[in-house]
Protein backbone atom coordinates (compact mmCIF):
# COMPACT_ATOMS: atom_id res chain seq x y z
CA UNK A 1 0.00 0.00 0.00
CA UNK A 2 2.83 2.38 0.88
CA UNK A 3 4.53 1.58 -2.43
CA UNK A 4 1.30 2.46 -4.28
CA UNK A 5 0.96 5.79 -2.45
CA UNK A 6 4.63 6.63 -3.08
CA UNK A 7 4.18 5.66 -6.72
CA UNK A 8 1.13 7.91 -7.09
CA UNK A 9 2.91 10.84 -5.42
CA UNK A 10 6.03 10.34 -7.54
CA UNK A 11 3.96 10.05 -10.73
CA UNK A 12 2.05 13.24 -9.91
CA UNK A 13 5.31 15.05 -9.20
CA UNK A 14 6.84 13.93 -12.49
CA UNK A 15 3.68 14.83 -14.41
CA UNK A 16 3.79 18.30 -12.87
CA UNK A 17 7.43 18.60 -13.95
CA UNK A 18 6.54 17.51 -17.48
CA UNK A 19 3.76 20.08 -17.56
CA UNK A 20 6.06 22.85 -16.32
CA UNK A 21 8.74 22.01 -18.89
CA UNK A 22 6.12 21.82 -21.63
CA UNK A 23 4.54 25.19 -20.76
CA UNK A 24 7.91 26.98 -20.51
CA UNK A 25 8.91 25.50 -23.84
CA UNK A 26 5.57 26.49 -25.37
CA UNK A 27 6.03 30.07 -24.13
CA UNK A 28 9.42 30.36 -25.86
CA UNK A 29 8.10 28.55 -28.95
CA UNK A 30 5.35 31.15 -29.24
CA UNK A 31 7.91 33.97 -28.98
CA UNK A 32 9.90 32.26 -31.76
CA UNK A 33 6.85 32.49 -34.03
CA UNK A 34 6.34 28.71 -33.88
CA UNK A 35 9.54 28.16 -35.88
CA UNK A 36 11.11 24.86 -34.85
CA UNK A 37 14.81 25.43 -35.61
CA UNK A 38 15.26 28.69 -33.64
CA UNK A 39 13.34 27.15 -30.74
CA UNK A 40 15.47 23.99 -30.80
CA UNK A 41 18.55 26.21 -30.55
CA UNK A 42 17.02 28.00 -27.58
CA UNK A 43 16.31 24.68 -25.86
CA UNK A 44 19.88 23.54 -26.41
CA UNK A 45 21.24 26.80 -24.99
CA UNK A 46 18.90 26.71 -21.98
CA UNK A 47 18.99 23.02 -21.07
CA UNK A 48 19.82 23.74 -17.42
CA UNK A 49 16.79 25.98 -17.04
CA UNK A 50 14.50 23.38 -18.62
CA UNK A 51 15.93 20.67 -16.35
CA UNK A 52 15.06 22.83 -13.33
CA UNK A 53 11.47 23.12 -14.57
CA UNK A 54 11.32 19.38 -15.07
CA UNK A 55 12.74 18.35 -11.69
CA UNK A 56 11.44 21.26 -9.64
CA UNK A 57 8.20 22.42 -11.26
CA UNK A 58 7.66 25.50 -8.98
CA UNK A 59 10.69 26.98 -10.81
CA UNK A 60 8.43 27.44 -13.85
CA UNK A 61 6.09 29.65 -11.85
CA UNK A 62 9.03 31.84 -10.86
CA UNK A 63 10.14 32.14 -14.50
CA UNK A 64 6.58 32.88 -15.62
CA UNK A 65 6.28 35.78 -13.18
CA UNK A 66 9.62 37.21 -14.35
CA UNK A 67 8.72 36.96 -18.05
CA UNK A 68 8.18 40.10 -20.08
CA UNK A 69 5.55 38.36 -22.18
CA UNK A 70 3.45 35.54 -20.78
CA UNK A 71 2.25 32.53 -22.75
CA UNK A 72 -1.00 33.43 -24.53
CA UNK A 73 -3.39 30.49 -24.79
CA UNK A 74 -4.57 31.20 -28.32
CA UNK A 75 -6.73 28.62 -30.13
CA UNK A 76 -3.57 27.43 -31.90
CA UNK A 77 -1.76 26.87 -28.60
CA UNK A 78 -4.76 25.04 -27.15
CA UNK A 79 -4.82 22.76 -30.18
CA UNK A 80 -1.12 21.99 -29.73
CA UNK A 81 -1.68 21.29 -26.03
CA UNK A 82 -4.48 18.83 -26.89
CA UNK A 83 -2.31 17.02 -29.42
CA UNK A 84 0.61 16.87 -26.97
CA UNK A 85 -1.62 15.36 -24.28
CA UNK A 86 -2.96 12.74 -26.70
CA UNK A 87 0.38 11.58 -28.09
CA UNK A 88 2.00 11.58 -24.63
CA UNK A 89 -0.87 9.41 -23.37
CA UNK A 90 -0.26 7.03 -26.27
CA UNK A 91 3.46 6.89 -25.45
CA UNK A 92 2.69 6.15 -21.80
CA UNK A 93 0.43 3.25 -22.84
CA UNK A 94 3.14 1.90 -25.14
CA UNK A 95 5.71 2.06 -22.33
CA UNK A 96 3.34 0.41 -19.84
CA UNK A 97 2.04 -2.42 -22.00
CA UNK A 98 4.49 -3.02 -24.83
CA UNK A 99 7.96 -2.45 -23.39
CA UNK A 100 9.61 -5.13 -21.26
CA UNK A 101 9.92 -4.40 -17.55
CA UNK A 102 13.66 -3.73 -17.88
CA UNK A 103 13.03 -0.99 -20.42
CA UNK A 104 10.09 0.75 -18.77
CA UNK A 105 12.21 2.99 -16.53
CA UNK A 106 14.36 4.07 -19.46
CA UNK A 107 11.22 4.74 -21.50
CA UNK A 108 9.75 7.01 -18.83
CA UNK A 109 13.04 8.91 -18.41
CA UNK A 110 13.20 9.52 -22.17
CA UNK A 111 9.56 10.64 -22.15
CA UNK A 112 10.28 13.11 -19.36
CA UNK A 113 13.33 14.55 -21.11
CA UNK A 114 11.41 14.96 -24.38
CA UNK A 115 8.65 17.00 -22.70
CA UNK A 116 10.45 20.23 -23.60
CA UNK A 117 10.40 19.28 -27.30
CA UNK A 118 6.69 18.43 -27.23
CA UNK A 119 5.56 21.84 -28.63
CA UNK A 120 7.71 21.36 -31.74
CA UNK A 121 6.33 17.86 -32.32
CA UNK A 122 2.75 19.00 -31.63
CA UNK A 123 3.18 21.85 -34.12
CA UNK A 124 4.45 19.41 -36.74
CA UNK A 125 1.57 16.98 -36.18
CA UNK A 126 -0.91 19.87 -36.32
CA UNK A 127 0.37 21.25 -39.62
CA UNK A 128 -2.45 19.82 -41.78
CA UNK A 129 -5.07 21.19 -39.36
CA UNK A 130 -3.43 24.61 -39.07
CA UNK A 131 -3.00 24.80 -42.84
CA UNK A 132 -6.69 24.04 -43.38
CA UNK A 133 -7.77 26.60 -40.76
CA UNK A 134 -5.42 29.23 -42.20
CA UNK A 135 -6.68 28.53 -45.72
CA UNK A 136 -10.27 29.06 -44.58
CA UNK A 137 -9.44 32.34 -42.83
CA UNK A 138 -7.44 33.56 -45.85
CA UNK A 139 -10.38 32.71 -48.10
CA UNK A 140 -12.68 34.74 -45.84
CA UNK A 141 -10.27 37.70 -45.97
CA UNK A 142 -10.12 37.57 -49.77
CA UNK A 143 -13.90 37.58 -49.93
CA UNK A 144 -14.01 40.64 -47.66
CA UNK A 145 -11.54 42.48 -49.91
CA UNK A 146 -13.48 41.49 -53.05
CA UNK A 147 -16.72 42.73 -51.45
CA UNK A 148 -15.26 46.24 -51.06
CA UNK A 149 -14.64 47.46 -54.63
CA UNK A 150 -14.26 51.09 -53.49
CA UNK A 151 -11.53 50.21 -50.98
CA UNK A 152 -7.98 51.39 -51.71
CA UNK A 153 -5.20 49.44 -50.00
CA UNK A 154 -1.78 50.97 -49.40
CA UNK A 155 0.89 48.43 -48.50
CA UNK A 156 3.90 49.47 -46.42
CA UNK A 157 7.08 47.47 -45.93
CA UNK A 158 10.75 48.00 -45.20
CA UNK A 159 13.56 46.66 -43.05
CA UNK A 160 12.81 49.46 -40.60
CA UNK A 161 10.58 52.55 -40.43
CA UNK A 162 7.47 50.79 -41.72
CA UNK A 163 5.51 50.97 -38.47
CA UNK A 164 6.27 54.68 -38.01
CA UNK A 165 5.30 55.47 -41.61
CA UNK A 166 2.10 53.44 -41.15
CA UNK A 167 1.13 55.53 -38.11
CA UNK A 168 2.06 58.83 -39.79
CA UNK A 169 0.30 58.04 -43.08
CA UNK A 170 -2.85 56.94 -41.28
CA UNK A 171 -2.98 60.17 -39.28
CA UNK A 172 -2.56 62.21 -42.48
CA UNK A 173 -5.18 60.23 -44.42
CA UNK A 174 -7.70 60.44 -41.58
CA UNK A 175 -7.98 64.20 -42.20
CA UNK A 176 -9.73 63.37 -45.49
CA UNK A 177 -10.66 59.69 -45.66
CA UNK A 178 -12.17 56.94 -43.52
CA UNK A 179 -8.95 55.02 -42.87
CA UNK A 180 -8.13 51.75 -41.11
CA UNK A 181 -4.60 50.53 -40.41
CA UNK A 182 -3.17 47.26 -39.17
CA UNK A 183 -2.66 47.86 -35.42
CA UNK A 184 0.54 47.40 -33.42
CA UNK A 185 2.69 44.77 -35.17
CA UNK A 186 -0.06 42.90 -37.02
CA UNK A 187 2.14 42.55 -40.10
CA UNK A 188 2.22 38.79 -40.68
CA UNK A 189 -0.12 36.97 -43.05
CA UNK A 190 -2.49 35.78 -40.34
CA UNK A 191 -2.24 39.08 -38.46
CA UNK A 192 -3.35 40.97 -41.57
CA UNK A 193 -6.09 38.39 -42.20
CA UNK A 194 -7.44 38.99 -38.69
CA UNK A 195 -7.61 42.75 -39.30
CA UNK A 196 -9.30 42.34 -42.69
CA UNK A 197 -11.93 39.96 -41.29
CA UNK A 198 -12.56 42.01 -38.16
CA UNK A 199 -12.14 45.70 -38.96
CA UNK A 200 -12.79 46.51 -42.63
CA UNK A 201 -16.34 47.64 -43.45
CA UNK A 202 -18.18 49.16 -46.38
CA UNK A 203 -17.38 52.59 -44.92
CA UNK A 204 -13.61 52.03 -45.07
CA UNK A 205 -12.06 54.05 -47.88
CA UNK A 206 -8.36 53.35 -47.36
CA UNK A 207 -6.68 50.38 -45.70
CA UNK A 208 -3.08 51.04 -44.62
CA UNK A 209 -1.50 47.60 -44.38
CA UNK A 210 1.92 47.03 -42.81
CA UNK A 211 3.66 43.97 -44.25
CA UNK A 212 6.52 42.21 -42.49
CA UNK A 213 8.63 39.30 -43.64
CA UNK A 214 11.47 37.08 -42.52
CA UNK A 215 11.92 35.15 -45.75
CA UNK A 216 11.20 35.55 -49.48
CA UNK A 217 7.59 35.12 -50.59
CA UNK A 218 5.94 36.34 -47.38
CA UNK A 219 5.21 39.86 -48.69
CA UNK A 220 3.70 38.45 -51.88
CA UNK A 221 1.52 36.13 -49.81
CA UNK A 222 0.00 39.14 -48.02
CA UNK A 223 -0.33 41.06 -51.31
CA UNK A 224 -2.28 38.19 -52.86
CA UNK A 225 -4.84 38.63 -50.06
CA UNK A 226 -5.22 42.42 -49.73
CA UNK A 227 -4.48 43.40 -53.38
CA UNK A 228 -2.62 46.68 -52.70
CA UNK A 229 -3.18 49.54 -55.12
CA UNK A 230 -0.16 51.51 -53.91
CA UNK A 231 3.04 50.87 -51.96
CA UNK A 232 5.51 52.53 -49.63
CA UNK A 233 8.97 50.99 -49.17
CA UNK A 234 10.79 52.69 -46.32
CA UNK A 235 14.22 51.09 -46.18
CA UNK A 236 16.35 48.07 -46.97
CA UNK A 237 19.03 46.95 -44.54
CA UNK A 238 20.48 43.91 -42.74
CA UNK A 239 17.41 43.34 -40.56
CA UNK A 240 16.46 39.62 -40.26
CA UNK A 241 19.58 38.75 -42.24
CA UNK A 242 19.77 35.48 -40.30
CA UNK A 243 16.50 34.23 -41.81
CA UNK A 244 16.76 35.90 -45.24
CA UNK A 245 20.26 34.62 -45.85
CA UNK A 246 21.45 37.57 -47.96
CA UNK A 247 20.83 41.26 -48.58
CA UNK A 248 19.77 40.38 -52.14
CA UNK A 249 16.92 38.28 -50.73
CA UNK A 250 15.84 41.18 -48.51
CA UNK A 251 15.74 43.59 -51.47
CA UNK A 252 13.81 41.09 -53.61
CA UNK A 253 11.29 40.44 -50.83
CA UNK A 254 10.63 44.11 -50.05
CA UNK A 255 10.03 44.79 -53.74
CA UNK A 256 7.47 41.99 -53.89
CA UNK A 257 5.13 44.74 -52.67
CA UNK A 258 5.96 47.17 -55.48
CA UNK A 259 5.70 44.35 -58.03
CA UNK A 260 2.22 43.45 -56.73
CA UNK A 261 0.48 46.84 -56.89
CA UNK A 262 -1.94 47.78 -59.67
CA UNK A 263 -0.39 48.60 -63.08
CA UNK A 264 -1.52 52.21 -62.61
CA UNK A 265 -0.55 52.24 -58.92
CA UNK A 266 2.21 54.31 -57.34
CA UNK A 267 5.15 53.32 -55.14
CA UNK A 268 6.60 55.81 -52.67
CA UNK A 269 10.26 54.84 -52.43
CA UNK A 270 12.91 56.14 -50.07
CA UNK A 271 15.68 57.39 -52.37
CA UNK A 272 17.76 58.15 -49.30
CA UNK A 273 18.36 54.40 -49.17
CA UNK A 274 20.93 53.33 -51.76
CA UNK A 275 19.50 49.83 -52.24
CA UNK A 276 15.99 51.18 -52.93
CA UNK A 277 17.29 53.91 -55.25
CA UNK A 278 19.24 51.38 -57.33
CA UNK A 279 16.35 48.89 -57.50
CA UNK A 280 13.83 51.60 -58.45
CA UNK A 281 15.37 51.93 -61.91
CA UNK A 282 13.99 48.53 -62.94
CA UNK A 283 10.50 49.11 -61.52
CA UNK A 284 7.81 49.52 -64.16
CA UNK A 285 5.41 51.46 -61.91
CA UNK A 286 4.91 55.12 -61.08
CA UNK A 287 7.55 56.10 -58.51
CA UNK A 288 7.00 58.74 -55.82
CA UNK A 289 10.57 59.25 -54.70
CA UNK A 290 11.34 60.90 -51.38
CA UNK A 291 14.55 61.85 -49.59
CA UNK A 292 15.94 64.51 -47.29
CA UNK A 293 17.48 67.62 -48.84
CA UNK A 294 16.87 66.45 -52.41
CA UNK A 295 16.16 68.73 -55.37
CA UNK A 296 14.79 66.10 -57.73
CA UNK A 297 12.50 63.94 -55.57
CA UNK A 298 8.71 63.93 -55.58
CA UNK A 299 8.79 64.88 -51.89
CA UNK A 300 11.64 66.27 -49.83
CA UNK A 301 12.37 67.97 -46.53
CA UNK A 302 14.89 70.77 -46.13
CA UNK A 303 15.92 73.41 -43.56
CA UNK A 304 15.71 70.77 -40.79
CA UNK A 305 16.20 72.19 -37.31
CA UNK A 306 16.25 69.89 -34.28
CA UNK A 307 15.31 71.37 -30.92
CA UNK A 308 14.69 69.97 -27.46
CA UNK A 309 10.91 70.00 -27.96
CA UNK A 310 10.76 68.66 -31.50
CA UNK A 311 11.86 69.21 -35.08
CA UNK A 312 10.96 71.88 -37.64
CA UNK A 313 11.48 71.63 -41.40
CA UNK A 314 10.11 72.57 -44.82
CA UNK A 315 8.29 70.00 -46.94
CA UNK A 316 8.38 70.48 -50.71
CA UNK A 317 6.53 68.49 -53.37
CA UNK A 318 7.68 67.98 -56.95
CA UNK A 319 5.08 70.37 -58.33
CA UNK A 320 6.57 73.19 -56.31
CA UNK A 321 4.05 73.35 -53.46
CA UNK A 322 5.66 73.53 -50.03
CA UNK A 323 4.79 74.17 -46.40
CA UNK A 324 6.47 74.73 -43.04
CA UNK A 325 6.15 71.83 -40.62
CA UNK A 326 6.82 71.35 -36.92
CA UNK A 327 6.58 68.02 -35.13
CA UNK A 328 7.01 67.06 -31.51
CA UNK A 329 8.93 63.99 -32.65
CA UNK A 330 12.71 63.85 -32.33
CA UNK A 331 15.29 62.69 -34.85
CA UNK A 332 16.08 63.33 -38.51
CA UNK A 333 15.01 59.76 -39.30
CA UNK A 334 11.47 60.71 -38.18
CA UNK A 335 11.49 63.56 -40.71
CA UNK A 336 12.39 60.99 -43.37
CA UNK A 337 9.48 58.80 -42.27
CA UNK A 338 7.14 61.81 -42.26
CA UNK A 339 7.92 62.78 -45.85
CA UNK A 340 7.52 59.15 -46.92
CA UNK A 341 3.99 59.26 -45.53
CA UNK A 342 3.42 62.77 -46.92
CA UNK A 343 4.41 61.66 -50.43
CA UNK A 344 1.70 58.99 -50.48
CA UNK A 345 -0.92 61.11 -48.68
CA UNK A 346 -0.41 64.01 -51.12
CA UNK A 347 -0.64 61.67 -54.11
CA UNK A 348 -3.90 60.23 -52.78
CA UNK A 349 -5.46 63.67 -52.53
CA UNK A 350 -4.75 65.01 -49.04
CA UNK A 351 -4.01 68.74 -49.25
CA UNK A 352 -0.68 70.19 -48.16
CA UNK A 353 -2.55 72.20 -45.50
CA UNK A 354 -4.10 69.05 -44.03
CA UNK A 355 -0.76 67.23 -44.13
CA UNK A 356 0.86 70.16 -42.30
CA UNK A 357 -1.88 70.07 -39.67
CA UNK A 358 -1.44 66.31 -39.21
CA UNK A 359 2.36 66.64 -38.88
CA UNK A 360 1.90 69.06 -35.99
CA UNK A 361 -0.31 66.54 -34.21
CA UNK A 362 1.71 63.41 -34.91
CA UNK A 363 2.26 61.08 -32.00
CA UNK A 364 5.15 58.66 -31.97
CA UNK A 365 4.90 54.90 -32.06
CA UNK A 366 5.10 53.44 -28.53
CA UNK A 367 8.66 52.44 -27.54
CA UNK A 368 10.18 54.07 -30.61
CA UNK A 369 12.13 57.10 -29.34
CA UNK A 370 9.28 57.78 -26.93
CA UNK A 371 10.20 60.44 -24.35
CA UNK A 372 9.12 59.98 -20.75
CA UNK A 373 10.30 60.84 -17.24
CA UNK A 374 11.58 58.67 -14.40
CA UNK A 375 12.14 60.85 -11.35
CA UNK A 376 14.84 63.37 -12.23
CA UNK A 377 15.86 61.46 -15.36
CA UNK A 378 14.68 61.71 -18.97
CA UNK A 379 14.06 58.35 -20.66
CA UNK A 380 14.36 57.89 -24.41
CA UNK A 381 12.43 54.67 -24.87
CA UNK A 382 13.56 53.02 -28.10
CA UNK A 383 13.01 49.54 -26.72
CA UNK A 384 10.61 48.08 -29.30
CA UNK A 385 13.32 46.81 -31.57
CA UNK A 386 16.71 47.74 -32.91
CA UNK A 387 18.54 47.74 -36.19
CA UNK A 388 21.83 49.40 -37.21
CA UNK A 389 20.23 52.47 -38.80
CA UNK A 390 17.65 52.89 -36.02
CA UNK A 391 20.30 52.51 -33.32
CA UNK A 392 22.45 55.21 -34.94
CA UNK A 393 19.40 57.51 -35.19
CA UNK A 394 18.65 56.95 -31.49
CA UNK A 395 22.24 57.87 -30.58
CA UNK A 396 21.89 61.06 -32.64
CA UNK A 397 18.80 61.96 -30.63
CA UNK A 398 20.65 61.28 -27.37
CA UNK A 399 23.58 63.40 -28.54
CA UNK A 400 21.18 66.20 -29.42
CA UNK A 401 20.38 66.80 -25.75
CA UNK A 402 23.87 68.15 -25.11
CA UNK A 403 23.94 70.06 -28.40
CA UNK A 404 20.89 72.00 -27.25
CA UNK A 405 22.95 73.43 -24.42
CA UNK A 406 21.68 71.17 -21.66
CA UNK A 407 24.20 69.97 -19.07
CA UNK A 408 23.37 66.26 -19.24
CA UNK A 409 24.84 62.85 -18.38
CA UNK A 410 24.07 60.45 -21.22
CA UNK A 411 23.54 56.75 -20.54
CA UNK A 412 22.84 53.95 -23.04
CA UNK A 413 21.29 50.64 -21.94
CA UNK A 414 21.24 47.94 -24.60
CA UNK A 415 21.31 44.14 -25.08
CA UNK A 416 22.42 44.66 -28.68
CA UNK A 417 20.65 43.62 -31.86
CA UNK A 418 19.47 40.25 -33.20
CA UNK A 419 19.01 38.47 -36.53
CA UNK A 420 22.03 40.13 -38.12
CA UNK A 421 23.41 36.84 -39.43
CA UNK A 422 27.14 36.65 -40.20
CA UNK A 423 27.45 40.43 -39.79
CA UNK A 424 26.42 40.45 -36.12
CA UNK A 425 29.96 40.87 -34.74
CA UNK A 426 30.85 43.52 -37.31
CA UNK A 427 27.69 45.59 -36.80
CA UNK A 428 27.85 45.31 -33.01
CA UNK A 429 31.47 46.51 -33.06
CA UNK A 430 30.42 49.54 -35.10
CA UNK A 431 27.57 50.15 -32.66
CA UNK A 432 30.07 50.16 -29.78
CA UNK A 433 32.21 52.74 -31.55
CA UNK A 434 29.18 54.92 -32.22
CA UNK A 435 28.14 54.76 -28.56
CA UNK A 436 31.62 55.68 -27.36
CA UNK A 437 31.35 59.00 -29.22
CA UNK A 438 28.07 59.93 -27.53
CA UNK A 439 27.55 58.23 -24.17
CA UNK A 440 29.01 59.04 -20.76
CA UNK A 441 28.08 55.56 -19.52
CA UNK A 442 27.34 52.34 -21.41
CA UNK A 443 25.33 49.60 -19.68
CA UNK A 444 25.23 46.31 -21.58
CA UNK A 445 22.74 43.50 -20.94
CA UNK A 446 24.11 39.99 -21.49
CA UNK A 447 27.86 39.41 -21.68
CA UNK A 448 27.97 37.10 -24.72
CA UNK A 449 25.89 38.98 -27.27
CA UNK A 450 27.28 42.39 -26.29
CA UNK A 451 30.97 41.39 -26.27
CA UNK A 452 31.61 42.97 -29.71
CA UNK A 453 29.84 46.17 -28.56
CA UNK A 454 32.14 46.33 -25.56
CA UNK A 455 35.18 45.69 -27.76
CA UNK A 456 34.16 48.40 -30.22
CA UNK A 457 33.66 50.98 -27.47
CA UNK A 458 36.96 50.20 -25.75
CA UNK A 459 38.83 50.22 -29.08
CA UNK A 460 37.54 53.77 -29.57
CA UNK A 461 39.02 54.86 -26.25
CA UNK A 462 35.92 54.69 -24.08
CA UNK A 463 36.74 54.65 -20.36
CA UNK A 464 36.19 51.06 -19.16
CA UNK A 465 35.23 52.40 -15.70
CA UNK A 466 32.02 53.71 -17.31
CA UNK A 467 31.18 50.49 -19.15
CA UNK A 468 29.27 47.82 -17.21
CA UNK A 469 27.64 44.49 -18.07
CA UNK A 470 24.53 43.07 -16.39
CA UNK A 471 22.52 39.86 -16.53
CA UNK A 472 19.15 41.58 -16.94
CA UNK A 473 17.63 44.81 -18.18
CA UNK A 474 16.15 45.54 -14.74
CA UNK A 475 19.59 45.33 -13.12
CA UNK A 476 21.02 47.73 -15.69
CA UNK A 477 18.18 50.22 -15.30
CA UNK A 478 18.44 50.16 -11.49
CA UNK A 479 22.18 50.82 -11.76
CA UNK A 480 21.55 53.71 -14.16
CA UNK A 481 19.23 55.37 -11.67
CA UNK A 482 21.81 55.08 -8.88
CA UNK A 483 24.78 56.11 -11.03
CA UNK A 484 26.53 59.31 -9.95
CA UNK A 485 26.09 61.94 -12.66
CA UNK A 486 28.01 64.70 -10.83
CA UNK A 487 24.90 66.83 -10.57
CA UNK A 488 24.07 66.63 -14.29
CA UNK A 489 20.61 65.65 -15.51
CA UNK A 490 20.52 62.03 -16.65
CA UNK A 491 19.24 61.16 -20.10
CA UNK A 492 18.87 57.38 -20.46
CA UNK A 493 18.49 55.76 -23.88
CA UNK A 494 16.83 52.33 -23.76
CA UNK A 495 18.00 50.87 -27.05
CA UNK A 496 16.19 47.59 -27.66
CA UNK A 497 14.68 45.21 -25.13
CA UNK A 498 14.88 41.64 -26.37
CA UNK A 499 12.06 39.15 -25.72
CA UNK A 500 12.59 36.30 -23.27
CA UNK A 501 13.68 33.78 -25.90
CA UNK A 502 16.81 35.86 -26.55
Amino acid sequence: MIEIIIGIILSAYLLAGMGAAFLRSMQMFQLAGYHGLPHARWLAANSAEMLKCLLFFPHYNKLRKQSKKKLVFTPRVLRMCAVAIIYNAVLVLIILFLLPVSAKTVGFVVLLMLAQYAPILACFLNKPVEKAIGKRYIGDAKRVIDSLPLLTTVGITGSYGKTSVKYFLTQMLQTTFNTVMTPESYNTTMGVVKVVRGQLTAATQIFVCEMGAKKPGEIKEICDIVKPAHAVITAVGPQHLETFGSLENIIKTKFELADSIYPDGAAALNFGNEYIREKAGSLKKKVLSYALNSEDCYCTAKDIVQEADGTSFTVRFGGGEEFQAKTRLLGVHNVENIIGAAAMAYYLGVSAADISLAVGRLTGVPHRLELRSAGESVIIDDAFNSNPAGAKAALDVLDGFSKHGDDVFKIVITPGMVELGDRETELHTVFGRQMSAVADAILLVGAVRTAPIKAGALQSGFDKKNLHTFDSFNQAFAFAQMLDSSGKKKVILLENDLPDNY
